[in-house]
């Protein structure tokens, strides 16, 4: 029998500080995380229900006042969306009970879920989402990880071409990221299927099958780009309005990010799309049929997989800290672009994502937008496959891509 090692999830030390203020935790993602494997870690002792159970769960959807005093608080209650009727009671107990840390729950049909939840719920439930695992958690330096801006200006290692990029075609879901001996394209076969299977027909009355799947395809073709509805309605063959409900689909289960334009009241040029990213670079790796790392980093799509994996790793910077990724694009109606802005306490940090060893100072000209905008500019630059920190101006720089796990 393998020996099971347990990987620390930044979220740990938010999801126990947060307990300390709130009756109910919801811990959302998409499925496959490790939402589970998170709360029975750190529960502090509290009972665990699954409602995967179709016992349990034909208990609590029937009789939710009997599942609660066969079940008594403090408990973690897995797949909260299976039993919706357990809602208005958890409210009930919150409030009779009037302490913090009673329920913790998990969901991954996060669509129906949090309107549920936000109806059921309001002021007793903190919201929190789970990702898959960063290369910080995968270097088992998880509890290390801080929101990332590029002031930290520290590395302890070369990046590694290959081993970056094995990684980012394996992708982060915990199962496959950390487990060798899983079959990288049985494994996302079988996720699409059971993704389809178990939530999306549960979501939109999805007709036929081969076009969503087809339309997931063109959709991961074009990670890393402007999102362009009316161009996928014609190659899909459906909707614009289909495309809209899809799309708000698997953002809202936590398969697509999408990346808005950055706005300055002083400027009026800036468009309004937004940037496309698939959260997970295995998913879009499979979808868009590059069967093996060395052939996905030597083809045409090698630059798009990485800066979709670099913006996916900053997210999540964030995401498991219990914050929302003050991150944004700019682009202006002259296509001038910078790929990406974070946004914090009125400073702006640019940053170019370039599949390179060897930086371009030409690359960070486009920084100058921002500058003539007036805007108050902190340290920014490019990430890259650079061996070290380069100092490019004053407060740019070429940042090696592992400035974001040192």
């Amino acid at each position: 029998m393998q020996n099971f090692r347990y990987y620390h999830r930044t979220l740990e030390k938010y999801i126990l500080k947060i307990s300390k203020q709130f009756p109910v935790i919801l811990l959302t993602g998409a499925r496959q995380v490790g939402k589970t494997t998170l709360f029975r870690k750190i529960n502090n002792g509290k009972k665990y229900i699954t409602l995967d159970d179709p016992i349990i769960r034909t208990l609590a959807k029937k009789d939710p006042a009997l599942f609660f005093k066969r079940f008594k608080p403090p408990v973690v209650i897995d797949e909260i969306q299976y039993a919706p009727e357990l809602l208005p009671y958890i409210k009930i107990i919150a409030d009779e009970y009037n302490k913090s840390d009673l329920i913790w729950l998990t969901g991954s049909q996060h669509f129906h879920l949090m309107k549920n939840v936000s109806e059921s719920l309001a002021g007793r439930v903190a919201i929190i989402n789970l990702s898959g695992f960063s290369m910080m958690e995968i270097y088992n330096k998880g509890l290390n990880q801080s929101p990332f801006i590029p002031e930290n200006k520290e590395i302890y290692s070369k990046p590694d071409l290959y081993e970056i990029y094995k990684k980012i075609w394996r992708g982060f879901f915990p199962k496959i990221a950390i487990n060798p001996d899983i079959e990288w394209e049985i494994f996302y076969s079988s996720y699409i299927q059971t993704y389809l299977q178990r939530d999306i027909r549960e979501l939109s009355n999805i007709q036929d099958e081969l076009k969503f799947i087809n339309f997931l395809k063109i959709l991961a073709s074009r990670t890393g780009q402007l999102l362009n509805y009316s161009d996928i309605s014609k190659e899909v063959g459906i909707s614009v309005n289909t495309v809209k409900k899809w799309i708000s689909i698997l953002k809202t289960s936590n398969i697509i990010f999408l990346l808005n334009p950055f706005h300055s009241n002083i400027s009026k040029r800036l468009i309004k799309s937004p940037k496309l990213y698939f959260l997970d670079t295995g998913l879009c790796s499979y979808l868009t049929e590059w069967t093996t790392y060395k052939t996905l980093e030597a083809g045409a799509f090698s630059g798009n997989i990485f800066e979709t994996f670099v913006v996916g790793e900053i997210i999540k910077s964030y995401l498991h800290n219990g914050k929302q990724a003050p991150i944004y694009y700019y682009r202006d109606k002259d296509k001038y672009e910078i790929d990406l802005i974070i946004f914090k306490n009125g400073k702006v940090y640019p940053l170019e994502i370039k599949k390179y060893a060897t930086p371009d100072k030409k690359d960070i000209k486009k920084f100058d937008l921002l500058e003539k905008l007036g805007l108050n500019i902190g340290i920014g630059g490019i990430i890259c496959f650079t061996d070290e920190i380069i100092p490019l101006t004053e407060k740019y720089y070429a940042f090696p891509v592992n400035i974001l796990w040192s």
